[in-house]
């Protein structure tokens, strides 16, 4: 590199001084970046803002302030959240000189969450006190509606900044907050929301508080005028014909424990349970062993859900092996020759929820999902080891039946690791070759490779010959893989097509697996779309999410999307992926009816002369490729599979990384994604046929 002279040097220094750094004023820094604020500017940082002003109601509940929260989804993207709290305080703050309020609302770190001095809240799911203003920065309108002690308060926003000072604007025999905003379009991928996921998150949070009342209304396609500035409670204040749910748990995480077992077959009767005070942290576990081999561990710190984990769940695993080791060793459950339990055998088939309640609370990232803070890890161990060995001793039945578990989930485990071993040495002296069927890429580069999973040899074979050799692997699966949701490690290595996807990852599984072993950053599963596609779909990523977690997690997992139909006009040729995009080349096309002829291949005596082109692509001849002897005909094919386009077509549509559409699969609810798995690949059938009958409006049929 060629050095700089003294003068450019100088220049260069010259031009980076003191004015060169920027200062970004009051909430300019949250638009500026706003990913790290709230995770990101997709679907989980839109829903993220109605959790950080929900948090801040459901804070006034866990401060017994508050025992009922409305969220509602208004028309043109807002969203409303109410509660019946003390009201956010509307006093001129000594500090900032004007209003608490929009102190809170528009400045970074400003809350009853830090010290004493505002010490609003000895336990908050709020860890930096950025949560309202950030939701205000990112919104382009905002207003907060505030009840307290005898009058009603208004203040409203544009873009965070305030348009007036808070003014009282009436008098109120009710107490609460009231917040509306409109996330910022030019700012989020999209502000549509999903109604699904928001119900399961406010569900999870009404069993954590007992005794409020958490009442969800979906009223984007209401058509009636809403009053929101004179109704305070719309579900309960307004006839709307719209979905709403509503969730009251006196139970807690009992009946939560009770909700994710609903549609399992218990081990024992009684389900643990125990919530105690110990120093300035409440912790609270309900638990129940089930007929299955997967753990599910849902854990809470201050009602923040934390799918990474933390020292809670690192407390409560060490304490429940180091307790069923104890019992099982006093009991004598186990031989001297079988040993002790691992965490793997006592976790076999546990539905467990844990919960923290702590001041001063320290998380990883502002998106909280694993809790840091090592004092929790202590408190967990004391509490749930202390009340589960009590209720050991005075349910000895239930300890009893929760021994056989673990005894036979022990014995599985040593059965499946040796015939695992038996495959993986057989393996070894093989060479641990690729499969056969797998036609590799050139690139070792894992960042730039790409494994096609591709339903059936002939979908394969057109894939082999229309695919990038240099960066694209083709692996066609025979038939359709195992359902491993039930299966131990021993059976799914014992299945071909099982084994040949995991060889070819290069990842491993199980105790063996490494992720930084991975051949490929872009794994794409490609079926066709029907039924069958479908179900083979759904069994590769039962596998993926329960024994290849991480890959799922880290972004690599795509699913194709080819077109459903072709349609050629003269020369012109135009992909359609779905109805609407058809209608629309049609209409671009500017063709009647009466022009278009569908599925020429089987037309028949409705094509009129029509004869079959021959075409030489690659040697293959395209199936439907038909040219009209009437003028101005358009010809439009409808794909059914993936071996019905030639390799070409194949290469255009669906593999050529410039012009394909893929879907990358990602998990953003970890136990409703756990739950649907279980659900759809699991042994009650009852609860399967439900979830298809109550979720068959959503589907897109095949016909």
């Amino acid at each position: 590199m060629a050095k700089k002279s003294a003068t450019e040097q100088s220049a260069a220094e010259a031009s980076y001084g003191a004015d060169s750094i920027t200062v970004l004023e009051g909430l300019e820094p949250v638009r500026k970046r706003p990913g790290m604020y709230i995770g990101s500017t997709g679907p989980d940082g839109l829903h993220h803002l109605i959790k950080e002003i929900f948090d801040n109601s459901r804070d006034e509940a866990m401060a017994g302030r508050c025992n009922q929260i409305e969220v509602v989804l208004l028309p043109d993207g807002y969203v409303r959240v109410a509660d019946n709290g003390v009201g956010i305080p509307v006093g001129i703050h000594s500090k900032t000189g004007v209003s608490a309020l929009q102190t809170i609302m528009t400045v970074l770190h400003a809350g009853g969450k830090f010290g004493e001095a505002g010490g609003g809240y000895k336990i908050s799911g709020g860890l930096h006190g950025v949560g309202a203003s950030v939701v205000n920065a990112l919104s382009t309108h905002l207003v907060v509606n505030v009840h307290r002690e005898g009058g009603e308060y208004l203040q409203e926003y544009h873009i965070g900044k305030p348009v007036a000072d808070v003014k009282k604007i009436g008098k109120s025999d009710t107490n609460g907050t009231i917040v509306m905003f409109k996330p910022d379009d030019t700012i989020f991928s999209s502000i549509q929301y999903s109604w699904p996921r928001i119900i399961s998150h406010y569900r999870e949070q009404a069993y954590l508080v007992k005794n409020l009342r958490i009442t969800l209304v979906d009223a984007r396609n209401v058509t009636q005028k809403i009053p929101t500035d004179k109704v305070y409670w719309i579900r309960d204040e307004m006839e709307l014909m719209c979905p709403s749910q509503t969730f009251y748990f006196e139970g807690g995480v009992v009946s939560m424990v009770r909700h994710y077992t609903a549609h399992d077959e218990p081990v024992h009767k009684n389900i643990f349970y125990v919530e105690k005070q110990i120093g300035d942290m409440i912790v609270e576990c309900a638990l129940r062993y089930i007929d299955d081999i997967n753990p599910k561990i849902i854990a809470f710190a201050n009602n923040i859900s934390t799918p990474g984990g933390g020292m809670h769940v690192t407390g409560f695993k060490t304490s429940l092996t180091r307790l069923i080791n104890k019992y099982a060793t006093k009991n004598k459950v186990l031989t001297e020759k079988e040993g002790t339990f691992q965490g793997e055998d006592v976790l076999e088939g546990i539905v467990a929820v844990i919960s923290i309640k702590m001041p001063e609370i320290q998380f990883e990232g502002q998106t909280k999902d694993k809790l840091g803070s090592p004092e929790a890890r202590g408190a967990v161990e004391t509490v749930f080891g202390e009340a589960f060995e009590e209720f050991l001793e005075k349910n000895p039945d239930d300890a009893k039946d929760i021994m056989k578990k673990m005894v036979l989930a022990m014995r599985a485990r040593k059965a499946a690791k040796a015939a695992k071993d038996s495959i993986l040495r057989k393996g070894a002296l093989e060479g641990m070759t690729l499969p056969g069927k797998l036609a590799d890429c050139q690139s070792k580069k894992a960042d730039e490779s790409e494994l096609f999973i591709v339903e059936g040899d002939s979908a394969g074979g057109t894939a082999k010959q229309g695919r990038d050799r240099r960066i694209q692997a083709i692996l066609p699966l025979r038939g359709k893989p195992l359902n491993v949701e039930r299966a131990r490690m021993d059976r799914m290595l014992g299945n071909q097509e099982v084994k040949n996807m995991i060889i070819a990852l290069g990842t491993s599984i199980g105790t063996t697996f490494n992720i930084d072993d991975i051949r490929y950053h872009k794994i794409i599963i490609a079926t066709d779309a029907d039924v069958d596609g479908s179900h083979i779909r759904t069994l590769l990523l039962t596998l993926f999410y329960r024994h290849l977690r991480p890959v799922l997690d880290a972004g690599h997992i795509y699913i194709a999307q080819p077109p459903l139909y072709k349609v050629k006009y003269g020369k012109e040729i135009h992909y359609a992926y779905n109805d609407d995009e058809k209608q629309s080349i049609l209409v671009k096309l500017g063709v009647s009816s009466d022009d278009v002829i569908e599925n020429p291949e089987e037309a028949g005596e409705e094509g009129g002369e029509e004869v079959v082109e021959e075409t030489e692509k690659k040697g293959k001849k395209a199936k439907g490729e038909v040219s009209a002897a009437k003028k101005g005909k358009v010809l439009i094919q409808r794909y059914k599979g993936l071996g019905e386009m030639n390799s070409e077509e194949l290469w255009e549509t669906t593999m050529d990384p410039s012009r394909r559409i893929l879907k990358q699969v990602t998990v953003t609810d970890a136990v409703m994604a756990d739950d649907i798995f279980t659900t759809l690949m699991g042994t009650d059938v009852p609860a399967r046929k439900s979830f298809i009958q109550t979720n068959a409006k959503m589907a897109e049929i095949d016909v």
